[in-house]
């Protein structure tokens, strides 16, 4: 097989980009190395976050935003747009659809824009093991904005939340009652919710109750910010706001993405949650918090493939047997199998 060039994915070359991508999602040595080669050109994109429930119609939101971010301006040009989208892996057959693609069929022919569909292959949290390598990646080739669209997520699926700068939350009417938008978890990750589907009745029930749901969370004080930061341990510490200027408020926006509307002021709170984070210094807080995510998650994986490489594999059924018969709990063989 011909040598992946990094310096080729650098400079524009699609196919090598393609390749390496699957190199990475396939473990293959030559995916290790270029994400080394590439990792001195990152920390530049900013990485977008689109989540929320089956059916609210995050990929045609997506659609959208892409092909009305491609007519804004950065740095006087179009910016360079990336979709990495995941699919959910089936549990029985190991297969994943990867329909997503078929949603976004319309932004093939547009060469700033380039689409990654992966699936789960049974990683929790509403992304793929990979999909962190899969950002550093195209942020190494150049990508302005990295959209990350997450399968279809329930209340614990947030993830996303220590991997992109800015997370969107999408709803939409009809899914839920009041309740059930108060309790759901994962909009308190939302830097910006976004109500999709404007034009069907109840929306702007949806909209004031999610109003109301940010107003009990936030207590009438200063919104949460760096969020990202709230599950840190004894040895990190928190992102804390010292006055109102640094405090964010997540916007609620009403969006009609089959029509487009609402999509243009979307893309207008997305630029101004990157200058937030900017302003505030957040930007870097959060790439070091990701980094040092990314390496903790490394680490495991290389113990656990060290682990299953030098276990004896009769041991482990012995012990495994004994578990079974209740001679052991799980606990006790963990340890003894370590």
């Amino acid at each position: 097989m011909t040598p992946i060039n990094p310096d080729s994915i650098h400079q524009g070359d699609r196919l090598a980009l393609s390749r390496a991508l699957t190199a990475i999602e396939n473990n293959e040595p030559a995916g290790n190395e270029i994400q080394t080669a590439l990792f001195p050109h990152t920390g530049k994109a900013h990485l977008v976050g689109v989540t929320g429930a089956s059916g609210t119609g995050k990929s045609t939101l997506v659609n959208q935003l892409a092909k009305l971010l491609r007519r804004s301006k950065v740095n006087e040009r179009a910016p360079k747009i990336a979709i990495i989208a995941v699919d959910p892996t089936s549990s029985f057959t190991g297969g994943a659809l990867l329909g997503d693609r078929i949603r976004m069929q319309d932004l093939a022919g547009d060469k700033g824009i380039f689409i990654r569909s992966m699936a789960s292959r049974g990683a929790l949290g509403g992304l793929a093991h990979k999909t962190a390598a899969f950002a550093t990646v195209l942020d190494g080739a150049g990508f302005d904005l990295i959209l990350i669209e997450t399968v279809g997520a329930g209340q614990a699926e947030v993830d996303i939340a220590q991997l992109a700068h800015t997370v969107i939350v999408v709803e939409a009417p009809g899914m839920g009652d009041d309740i059930q938008a108060i309790k759901a978890g994962i909009l308190e990750i939302a830097d910006i919710l976004v109500v999709n589907k404007a034009d069907r009745p109840g929306a702007q029930n949806t909209a004031l109750a999610l109003k109301a749901m940010l107003a009990m969370f936030h207590g009438g004080d200063l919104p949460t910010v760096g969020k990202h930061m709230r599950r840190a341990t004894h040895d990190e510490p928190k992102t804390v706001q010292k006055s109102e200027k640094e405090a964010w408020r997540p916007p609620v926006q009403l969006v009609t993405a089959t029509e487009g509307k609402g999509v243009d002021e979307l893309i207008g709170e997305i630029y101004q949650h990157r200058r937030f984070l900017m302003d505030t210094g957040i930007w870097q807080d959060k790439e070091a918090h990701r980094l040092r995510r990314e390496i903790e998650a490394l680490i495991k994986d290389s113990l656990v493939d060290q682990w299953r490489q030098n276990i004896d594999k009769s041991k482990f059924e012995k012990v495994l047997k004994e578990v079974i018969e209740r001679k052991y709990a799980p606990i006790e063989a963990v340890k003894l199998l370590l």
